[in-house]
């Protein structure tokens, strides 16, 4: 069967199983410890040397603003190259960045410009780290685990933000900033030591890699013709762009709302994680018997009405609260993207879409950082909050237009169905153009249906790289139809037909179908020639009339 329907549910433990998995999520609990404890950091020391709301707001801005403009280079890369490799030299970078941060905080050379360099390059490290990540959570547990596995992996990230933003505030109570920072690099050290041990098989490819333009452009044209990831991404885009505002004017509402300090500010943050903790456990549950669009929409209201209550309360039981509130929204709406997402897409393009997911959620993000420092510098903290959350609940609208898929899997494992021709001219990989004609001989009765199936048809082509698609009908003989497209060269009609899924596969059993000819659907792959000497001299040569699957 093409489509599938998601089996049992597995444990919310079940992605442990994995040694591979396990040892990796552990190690991420503790970098992500430190880099909450940076952040934490990194947003008071910006509180310390600057009076200016929106340059408080652009340390939270500065760490996104690289996730949205490099993800998609990274998402290629990391279709292209080894996962680990890429995140080893994420890690790496993002060490050296810590040390050199740190040793800068302790001789007391930091400003506010310098500071915002320092996270801005740090975001750059994640933004080379997390698409490698995200599609190496494929490679680390079987299909049917991963809802589990990204719901464990934003519990990683707020099991920490549950206690590691109160264990910032002390060190920077404590110590100073500097000292948290030098807390950060020390992080790395585990997960570095994890992924150099870790040993990743992948199946070898007939092919060589794709150019990086020619994998971003693959990318880009998978995403715009999958109607599912397009929706995520414009939910993401409205999700990230309203609900950052919480994150970013957390030390304002810290300082200026409740009149606390860095200690008070950890306690907040912390209750945000606990709220996220509790989202990761009950997503699980909630996709079981709730449609994904309810969920994502429950999200944006909830994250509304914590927005409004840390806007109006000035006291810092009732603000954590709305944070726990928060918190559990945040982690409901985005692991319920981040799963929709990894299910929509096959194993070859699917570091690519997760990128460009990332890119519009924390392109919004970004953006929305600076509009509610911006906000806030004018009007205030409170007045800004209360901005998001009108702009969150426009963000439930949208699901009535834009609504999101329920609880089914696409069988997108490859089809393996297809096999390269015997040729009878010498091709040389790069040859081309190549030219893709097939036949159908179709009855009149069955045409609605033939015509829509070459609809999806020319979807599936188009997504995975065929150019100039057409379909023509026969003037004489009106029963016989004729699919044409091009590949630029014979490696890239070979890559074409190898990304062909088990999902894709019942467009074409529907043709086979309707094909009412005393032959087998007619292919014919032929080659462009021009009219020059040389190509006369190839026309002399037998012409490739081949039948089977295209």
């Amino acid at each position: 069967m093409p489509d599938r329907p998601l089996p049992a549910r597995p444990g919310a433990l079940a992605p442990f199983a994995s040694d591979i998995f396990r040892n990796v999520w552990f190690a991420t609990l503790g970098s992500n410890l430190g880099s909450l404890i940076q952040g934490v950091g990194a947003a008071w020391m910006m509180t310390s040397i600057s009076q200016s709301a929106d340059l408080v707001a652009l340390v939270q801005a500065s760490t996104t603003l690289p996730i949205m403009l490099f993800s998609l280079v990274s998402g290629a890369l990391a279709d292209n190259f080894s996962r680990r490799t890429l995140m080893l030299v994420a890690q790496g970078f993002m060490l050296v960045v810590s040390v050199a941060l740190a040793l800068v905080a302790y001789a007391g050379l930091i400003t506010p410009w310098l500071l915002l360099a320092f996270t801005f390059l740090l975001g750059c490290g994640t933004a080379l780290h997390n698409p490698a990540w995200q599609a190496a959570v494929g490679d680390m547990v079987q299909r049917d685990h991963v809802p589990a596995a990204v719901a464990l992996n934003s519990m990683s990230f707020n099991l920490t933000r549950s206690v590691g933003p109160a264990i910032g505030g002390a060190i920077v109570a404590a110590a100073g900033a500097a000292a948290a920072f030098a807390v950060n690099a020390f992080s790395y050290l585990a997960l570095i030591v994890v992924l150099f041990r870790w040993k990743l098989e992948t199946p070898a490819s007939t092919l060589p890699r794709e150019p990086l333009g020619l994998a971003i452009s693959a990318g880009l044209r998978y995403v715009s013709m999958s109607p599912n990831i397009e929706k995520v991404l414009v939910r993401g885009l409205a999700f990230g762009l309203a609900a950052i505002s919480t994150l970013a004017l957390l030390p304002l509402v810290a300082r200026d709302i409740i009149k606390g300090g860095p200690l008070l500010y950890g306690v907040l943050l912390g209750a945000y994680g606990v709220g996220a903790i509790g989202g990761a456990f009950l997503g699980g549950r909630l996709r079981g018997v709730v449609a994904n669009e309810w969920i994502a929409r429950a999200g944006f209201v909830a994250f509304a009405l914590s927005a409004t209550i840390q806007a109006l309360s000035t006291s810092e039981w009732l603000t954590c609260a709305g944070l726990v509130i928060g918190g559990a929204s945040w982690v409901l709406t985005l692991s319920l993207f981040n799963v929709t997402v990894q299910l929509s897409t096959p194993r070859w393009v699917v570091g690519r879409a997760m990128s460009l997911y990332q890119m519009a959620t924390f392109g919004g993000m970004a953006l929305g950082a600076w509009i509610w420092g911006m906000v806030a510098e004018a009007y205030g903290p409170a007045e800004a909050l209360l901005a998001s959350a009108a702009f969150m609940l426009g963000g439930a609208a949208i699901g009535l237009f834009l609504k999101l898929p329920d609880h089914t899997s696409l069988n997108l494992d490859p089809l393996n169905r297809w096999r390269e021709p015997s040729l009878a001219l010498d091709l040389k990989p790069r040859s081309g153009p190549i030219v893709i004609a097939i036949e159908y001989v179709i009855r009149e009765a069955d045409l609605h249906d033939f015509l829509d199936a070459m609809a999806e048809r020319r979807r599936i082509r188009r997504r995975d790289g065929a150019r100039e698609w057409t379909l023509a009908r026969d003037l004489e003989n009106p029963e016989v139809w004729v699919e044409t497209y091009r590949a630029p060269t014979w490696n890239e009609y070979i890559r074409h037909n190898l990304r062909t899924t088990h999902s894709d596969a019942v467009v074409g059993d529907t043709l086979r179908r309707l094909h009412s000819g005393p032959e087998p659907i007619k292919v014919r792959r032929m080659i462009e020639r021009p009219t020059d000497w040389a190509a006369s001299q190839d026309q002399l040569k037998p012409m490739l009339d081949i039948h089977g699957s295209s």
